[in-house]
């Protein structure tokens, strides 16, 4: 009987508080309300503890609300409409900016605030917005976005993205190490999914991307953007679609340096990796986003003259990879589907310290080529250290920089013909050949006489029937 007069006392001190605060409200996470539920929940357990009273129903009672100085911040208790049939803009908006004022930890770079950790938590649920969710100006870094799902509403401005990491400040660096994780990103077909500018060591993972006119991702400037195990397309489809010929956009724009795409899918964009930037790597991309027979590129690499950009263990299913004036690339240990290929394109004729190597063809035997010359802007005459070989080819033509071939004959010319191997036309740089004949009375001199038309031409002072092998290298200009 005293246990349940001291626990309806306790109740009536509980209703007093809440009514002398019931205009309080938590929307900003930052008040007394919250410090006061917290108090008479300590108080109640302190009663319980000190009559030793451990009776499970007690405990269960105890209600745990988030003080101010949390950092975690979950979207519904601002009043974010998690069924998607209303607007949430506002209150993930207000998560966004409570993150900034908590309290600081430090720094990372110099200049950019440590939030220590803090999270904006979308709770699972499903939030219609009208305008992008942008960071403060504050320069900040260290919290995480997850959980949930993100939709354009019908009025979401189609030059903008769902997400916007970007600030108008002068500060070269905006942001450092910022996580967003498991979210499923509609655009609606109003403009894109998120955009990172002049960021660094920022990090998408477990994303789906969706719906999206201009980019799914966008990384400009800044550097160390991770973007992992995500997919992204225009319109969702596993392939055959009917409207693929329509696709549009671009899945991931890279326009930076030191970026990394691992175990990502594309599977609808007329682009599916757009690289603008030095020092990327590609590994374990898989795209599927439009066929090159209807216009569409699997991986772009759009920096001509200083690309220095490497694509391995990547997948390229019916759309290949196209690079502009290539220096310093590398593929390598991946496989193309359906007559994809690999598109070398002349600007100002330059193919310099590119490696393709040990990869995959597989055509349908009409006689594509596995690599590919571009040559409509200027032909290619800078061409050094450029090695494709060791590929694996079934159904398409090979092509590569170095071969080797054998021919019999009974006179005083022998030629080897390997223009339809050859990667450059009219283009051989080194060459080993040996005559081999059978018992001779005579010992007979041999020359090299031709290599025009990357055909190797060896003729003898007299007739004998023999046996050349030859082998030529078109990678570079010569050997030191």
């Amino acid at each position: 009987m005293a246990i349940k007069r001291r626990d309806l006392l306790i109740k009536i001190l509980i209703s007093l508080f809440l009514i002398f605060d019931h205009g309080e409200s938590s929307y900003s996470g930052v008040g007394s309300y919250d410090d006061e539920i917290l108090q008479m929940a300590s108080i109640k357990s302190s009663f319980l503890n000190r009559d030793s009273i451990s009776s499970s129903s007690h405990v269960h009672r105890v209600v745990h609300q988030k003080s101010w100085s949390s950092r975690e911040h979950h979207v519904i208790d601002y009043g974010a409409d998690p069924t998607g049939k209303s607007d949430s803009t506002e209150a993930l908006q207000q998560a966004i900016f409570d993150v900034f004022r908590s309290p600081i930890d430090g720094h990372l770079m110099q200049g950019v605030t440590n939030l220590g950790g803090a999270e904006v938590h979308l709770d699972g649920g499903t939030y219609i917005i009208n305008r992008p969710l942008r960071l403060p100006e504050v320069n900040g870094g260290n919290f995480m976005i997850h959980g949930g799902s993100l939709k354009a509403s019908d009025n979401f401005p189609t030059d903008r993205h769902l997400i916007e990491l970007w600030s108008s400040s002068d500060s070269p660096i905006s942001y450092e190490y910022i996580t967003l994780k498991d979210l499923l990103l509609d655009s609606n077909f109003r403009g894109g999914g998120i955009s990172i500018v002049n960021s660094v060591r920022i990090t998408v993972e477990n994303c789906y991307i969706s719906r999206f006119t201009t980019n799914g991702i966008l990384i400009k400037g800044g550097h160390e953007t991770y973007i992992s195990n995500s997919f992204i397309g225009q319109h969702i489809t596993v392939g055959g679609d009917l409207r693929e010929k329509d696709f549009s956009g671009v899945g991931i724009n890279v326009a930076g340096n030191d970026n990394a795409i691992t175990d990502v899918v594309i599977f609808s964009a007329a682009i599916g990796v757009l690289v603008e930037g030095q020092a990327n790597v590609l590994t374990g991309v898989h795209c599927y986003n439009k066929a090159t027979g209807l216009g569409g590129i699997g991986i772009y690499l759009k920096s001509p003259g200083f690309t220095q950009n490497r694509i391995l263990n990547c997948y390229l299913d019916f759309t290949g990879i196209v690079m502009d004036d290539p220096v310093q690339v590398q593929i390598s240990n991946s496989f193309f589907l359906g007559n994809a290929q690999i598109k070398i394109k002349s600007l100002k004729g330059v193919a310099k310290g590119v490696s393709i190597i040990n990869n995959m063809f597989s055509g349908d035997y009409s006689g594509v080529p596995i690599v590919g010359l571009d040559e409509r802007e200027a032909p290619f005459t800078r061409i050094d250290q450029v090695v494709v070989d060791r590929n694996s080819v079934r159904g398409m033509k090979l092509r590569s920089t170095a071969a080797r071939g054998s021919v019999w004959g009974n006179g005083t010319i022998w030629t080897v013909d390997f223009s339809e191997v050859l990667l450059f036309p009219n283009r051989i740089k080194n060459v080993q050949y040996t005559l081999h004949a059978g018992k001779l009375k005579v010992f007979p001199k041999h020359v090299l006489r031709d290599l025009s038309g990357n055909a190797v031409t060896v003729e003898s002072d007299v007739p004998v029937s023999a046996t050349i092998h030859v082998a030529v290298d078109q990678s570079s200009d010569g050997y030191i």
